[in-house]
């Protein structure tokens, strides 16, 4: 993509994101209500969780979030568990839905996301972990959905089963996850985003509905090709 069509696409990106988070807001405000109900009655404390994250041009935000876990649990570290005691009950349901991030339209509205991009990281797992590569998913606005979310949603787990998950996510599956959203941002177009949105819609329905195993996806075959590549060339 030349210089003149990237400005062009992020300047429509942008129109359609902020024409899309508004109209969804509106449409799914029944959806924020139930949710701020939930937690109210499951868990005291507040509705929202305001989480710090890395943004575009390495400028932290604060990025919202509908609270999942008890009060004060994020002082026991930033990665979550498999079954992790510190979510409750009706946590589960927001985070298996993803309801959990639809608050994150408000962060788009506010341009500090997109409705694709780069999952945003903890701004301290950005300052001690992240390579001078990984740096470049930094390139861009964070989003809402990405190759990278849609990983960890099927296949995330699968990394973290063990007693250490921060030393299982920053070490197998958070650089692997942050390849993949470097293979979005070397090829986004409206097109690829619009398949990062039906691919994160069919697979939050379907595992609600009850699917647990899924194919992996396209960028991490291209990863794994990749690798053997550069094996060859040893």
């Amino acid at each position: 993509m030349s210089d003149g069509n990237k400005q062009a696409y992020f300047r429509i990106k942008r129109i359609l994101d902020f024409a899309l988070a508004l109209l969804s807001l509106i449409l799914l405000s029944p959806i924020f209500l139930f949710a701020a109900v939930g937690i109210k009655m499951s868990s005291p404390g507040k509705i929202f969780y305001r989480a710090k994250r890395m943004g575009k041009g390495n400028q932290p935000f604060e990025m919202y979030k509908f609270r999942t876990m008890h009060e004060n649990s994020d002082q026991f570290g930033s990665i979550t568990a498999v079954n992790d005691n510190r979510i409750f009950s009706f946590g589960n349901i927001l985070r298996k839905t993803k309801i959990d991030e639809l608050p994150q339209l408000i962060n788009i509205i506010k341009n500090q996301m997109s409705i694709v991009g780069p999952r945003p990281e903890d701004v301290e797992i950005v300052k001690k972990h992240y390579t001078e590569r990984q740096m470049h998913t930094l390139d861009v606005k964070p989003g809402l959905a990405s190759p990278g979310s849609i990983f960890n949603y099927t296949h995330g787990d699968s990394f973290l089963e063990g007693k250490d998950s921060e030393y299982l996510y920053l070490n197998r599956f958070m650089p692997l996850k942050l390849e993949m959203e470097l293979i979005y941002i070397n090829n986004c177009s409206l097109q690829y985003d619009v398949k990062i949105i039906l691919r994160t819609l069919y697979v939050v329905f379907s595992r609600v509905a009850g699917k647990k195993n899924y194919k992996l996806p396209l960028e991490y075959k291209m990863i794994q090709k990749e690798k053997r590549a550069k094996r060859r060339k040893l």
